[in-house]
Formats: structure tokens, C-alpha cells, sequence
């Protein structure tokens, strides 16, 4: 196994690939102190107050001398980052040769889109009926059979005692679940006296298929639990018509985030997902990357990819609408990477942002999507939203993303409402957690596959989860939701 990596020609750190003990020899340069898995070393003399270049780019700064072979970490560099950028279009778009695009067995819905699974799902409008929503979850596995896939729900703690713009988050982010091809039908479960009232919901989730959506008000009706049994019935009826078919993967909306990050992040799960992001939009399929927070310092990765003037204004005011968001609580818009990000080797947050849009690949950027909306473009969008996990990944799903595929070098069980397929950063993660873990990039570190085997590799997992195949989350049962918050609770 190799012992370190230089990722660009004009960094003047390089990343160990497994645990380094002083005295080890990679380019020359002798570890002066041992080196942590996926932390920093520097391969030549670097001043106080220089650059520390990785990725080919500044991640920060030296905050004093820095001798050749000494660890590069939070003790002796920091940050460059400060508040809003001006951003200039200086457009790098490459447009990608066509490729065709295989197929999966998939669900075809009446109104013509493509899903890879089809379920029943209970959505709250409030989350005082969370626990009659678990009971009829509990109550009712039987009607999971032919079909059917699962019948699960997504409780929360809002619905009520919100004020504007988060009510209206709330009301929209449902309405969009509710909307997911994934689900086959949907049982709207609400209260009768909450905020989010049922003609607000309705209005908001716009027309809808009354065979595929159906509602019941708690206070409306003797028992709750007997008639929502009723309600799911009728849904499982309407579910149980829809069978797998060949479907194109040029119709797959492919969500990417990564959580539990580490120092081999972007050097292996991140690149890989890239790598798989060109070849699905090359496909004429959608991928979509959020995070906004964790694209700081790393802009230019991006915004240069957008494929026109309007896209590249929409880009420059998500990136400085999230800034104002920081700015507008009194906090500080860098105060990023986690102390689990830190542990495991990224020091700043151009350090994480770097490697953390490795995921979004080298395609050009189609839209930028807020909050709750759904894609409307093909090919690589970005969507507003924060980097925690459960936020994030529920705005992916909301905004359609049929599957997640989420990068971790740290680990994580979390699972969205979408099928969340775990990649590992490296080997030592994939093998301790096996029922958490999908798929190891690690290999890459290990020499054991190029990024491209392993993202060829991941496109045939992806393959094989759009056809049915479980995640280790969805074996486990594990979904939930979390919801962007801003305001005040009444």
C-alpha cells in the first residue's frame, strides 16, 4: 500500500494514505513525527503566514514555520476565509461526449416518471400525530407484500407553532415528499388544529392523483388508528397495481452528499462519486449536490462550470445568500470542519470544501434549485442547503432524487427517505462497519482500483439499488427526516 499521496503537482503537502511512523520516505522527504491516516505532511519548507496548497489550491495559511516532513494540521495553520466573495463568470464548460444509457427495473407511475421503489408512506402535517403514524406503521406490515416494498413514515417536530418563512418551509418540504415518485401511495396524516392547516396543504401540494394521496384529520374521526388501517388498505390497493419494468438510468435523479468526513474524502469516495456523476449525466441523467456551506473556499470548483450567465448569477447569490444566513445568527461563516472532520485529517473549511465538491464530478452545472423544489433540469444541479445530514438529505429527497449516495469517511447508519447507499473513504471503515457500509472507494487508497474501476463499480451498485437491492439502512429500516429551521417557535 502506498504510503502517501500528492494530489496536485503544485501542492506542497501531501496526504498519508495509511498511519505513517517518523522516519518514512515518500518523495524525498522523511515524516518528522508520525502522521494520522489521512492527515497532512509538508514536503518542503513552508513560512509562517504562506500558503498551504493541496488540491492545487490555498486551504489556508501556515501560523508559523513549518520544517519538510512535519504533520500539517489545526496546531500550525488556519483558515483564509472571511466573509462575502465577489464572484466573476469566467466560464470552463466542457461538455461531455453522449453515452447511452443501460436500463434498471424500475416503477413507471401513471403521470409518466420513473421510480425505484414503490412504497406507502404516512406523512405528518404536525407532529403531534407522530405516534399514530408509528402505530399504523406497526399495525399494518401486512399489506407490505407482491409490489409493495415497505410502508414507513417520516415524523417531525413541526406543523405547528411556526411563523412564515419556516412555516412555509415546513408546509413546502412535505408537500414535496408527498410528491415522490418513490412512494406509491401516501396517506397524509393530520391533526385538525395545527397551523399547517388542510386546505394549506392541499393548495401547496398543488394537483394531485386522489387514488395515490389520501388524507385523514385525527380529531375528525371516532378512532384514528381503525380509520387510518381503512385508508391504507385503499392505498396498498392502488400500490400493489404497479410493477418493475426496464426503465432508461437517463431518468435516475441521483442526490450526493458526504457526512463523517475525513482527510481521504476527497481523495477517494468523493472523486469516485464525481466520476459517477459524469457518466449518468453524460447519460442524460440528473445528479444533484447541496451542502452549501461546504462548497466555501471552493467555489471556483464550481461556479465556472455553470453553463450560462443566468445559472452562474443563481450559483453566486446561493453561495452569498448562505453567508447572509450565517451572518444575519451572529456566527461565524467558517466555523467548519467538525471536531470528527478534524480527527480525521481536515484541518480548514477550504480544506473540506475542496474535497467535498469532488462529488459534482467535471460536468457542467444545468440549475440551481432552492429549498424544497423539485428538478427541473437534466444533468448536474446544485440545491440550497445546509451540510448536516439529516437537513441535507432530506432536501435531496424532497427535491427528487430517487437515491442518495452519501460519502463518509467516519461512518454513519443515518438513512434518508430516499435509498441511501453508503461509500467508505477507506478499507479500515468498510470492514469494521459492514452493515453500514455499502461500498469501500478505500480500494482506491489501498492501489487496489483506479478512481475509474471504482466508479464503474459503483455505477453497477447504483444499477442493482434502482432494481431493488436494499441498502444496508434500508435493511435495518432505518429513514428519517429533519427539516431547515430558521425562526422562532411560538
Amino acid at each position: 500500500m502506498n504510503s502517501f499521496i500528492k494530489i496536485n503537482e503544485g501542492d506542497n503537502v501531501a496526504v498519508a494514505l495509511r498511519p505513517i511512523e517518523a522516519g518514512e520516505v515518500f518523495n524525498g522527504v522523511a515524516a518528522a513525527e508520525p502522521i494520522p491516516q489521512g492527515h497532512k505532511m509538508a514536503l518542503k519548507p513552508i513560512a509562517e503566514n504562506e500558503m498551504v496548497m493541496k488540491y492545487g489550491l490555498p486551504i489556508g495559511h501556515a501560523t508559523k514555520d513549518i520544517t519538510a516532513g512535519q504533520w500539517v494540521h489545526t496546531h500550525n495553520m488556519a483558515t483564509n476565509l472571511s466573509g462575502e466573495v465577489e464572484y466573476n463568470y469566467a466560464p470552463k464548460v466542457v461538455c461531455p461526449t453522449r453515452l447511452e444509457a443501460p436500463t434498471f427495473m424500475g416503477y413507471r407511475r401513471k403521470d409518466g416518471r420513473a421510480a425505484i421503489r414503490n412504497e406507502i408512506w404516512i406523512v405528518p402535517t404536525v407532529g403531534c400525530v407522530n405516534d399514530v403514524a408509528k402505530a399504523l406503521v406497526r399495525d399494518n406490515q401486512h399489506l407490505v407484500t407482491g409490489s409493495i416494498d415497505g410502508l414507513y413514515t417520516f415524523t417531525h417536530p413541526f406543523g405547528c407553532s411556526q411563523t412564515g418563512h419556516d412555516h412555509a418551509q415546513t408546509r413546502k418540504l412535505l408537500a414535496a415528499l408527498v410528491r415522490h415518485p418513490n412512494a406509491g401511495a401516501v396517506l397524509v396524516l393530520s391533526l385538525g388544529c395545527e397551523n399547517l392547516t388542510h386546505e394549506q396543504f392541499v393548495k401547496e401540494l398543488g394537483d394531485y392523483d386522489p387514488d395515490r394521496v389520501k388524507f385523514l384529520t385525527c380529531q375528525m374521526v371516532d378512532d384514528e388508528l381503525e380509520a387510518g388501517s381503512q385508508i391504507l388498505a385503499e392505498c396498498a390497493a392502488f400500490a400493489s397495481t404497479f410493477k418493475r419494468e426496464e426503465i432508461p438510468m437517463s431518468e435516475l435523479v441521483i442526490g450526493m452528499k458526504c457526512g463523517g468526513s475525513d482527510g481521504l474524502s476527497g481523495i477517494t469516495a468523493n472523486p469516485t462519486v464525481g466520476r459517477f456523476s459524469d457518466k449518468l449525466t453524460a447519460m442524460g441523467g440528473t445528479t444533484i449536490l447541496t451542502e452549501v456551506p461546504e462548497m466555501f473556499g471552493a467555489e471556483n470548483f464550481l461556479i465556472n462550470r455553470c453553463e450560462s450567465q443566468a445559472v452562474f448569477e443563481k450559483a453566486s447569490h446561493m453561495l452569498n445568500g448562505f453567508k447572509d444566513y450565517f451572518i444575519s445568527h451572529n456566527e461565524v461563516v467558517y466555523d467548519n470542519p467538525s471536531p470528527g472532520n478534524k480527527q480525521g485529517g481536515i484541518t480548514t473549511l477550504e480544506d473540506k470544501s475542496c474535497g467535498c465538491v469532488q462529488k459534482g464530478g467535471t460536468a457542467p452545472i444545468v440549475d440551481v434549485i432552492d429549498y424544497g423544489e423539485s428538478v427541473k433540469v437534466k444533468g448536474l444541479n446544485l440545491l440550497y442547503g445546509p451540510g448536516n445530514d439529516l437537513v441535507s438529505a432530506t432536501a435531496l429527497t424532497a427535491a427528487g432524487a430517487h437515491m442518495i449516495l452519501f460519502t463518509t469517511g467516519r461512518g454513519t447508519p443515518f438513512g434518508a427517505p430516499a435509498p441511501t447507499l453508503k461509500i467508505a473513504t477507506n478499507t479500515p471503515l468498510a470492514k469494521k462497519k459492514t452493515t453500514w457500509i455499502d461500498y469501500n472507494a478505500g480500494a482506491v487508497a489501498d492501489g487496489d482500483k483506479t478512481l475509474d474501476e471504482a466508479a464503474e463499480g459503483l455505477f453497477n451498485l447504483v444499477r442493482e439499488v434502482a432494481s431493488g437491492r436494499q441498502t444496508c439502512a434500508e435493511k435495518k429500516g432505518f429513514r428519517e427526516i429533519s427539516i431547515f429551521k430558521d425562526g422562532v417557535v411560538l
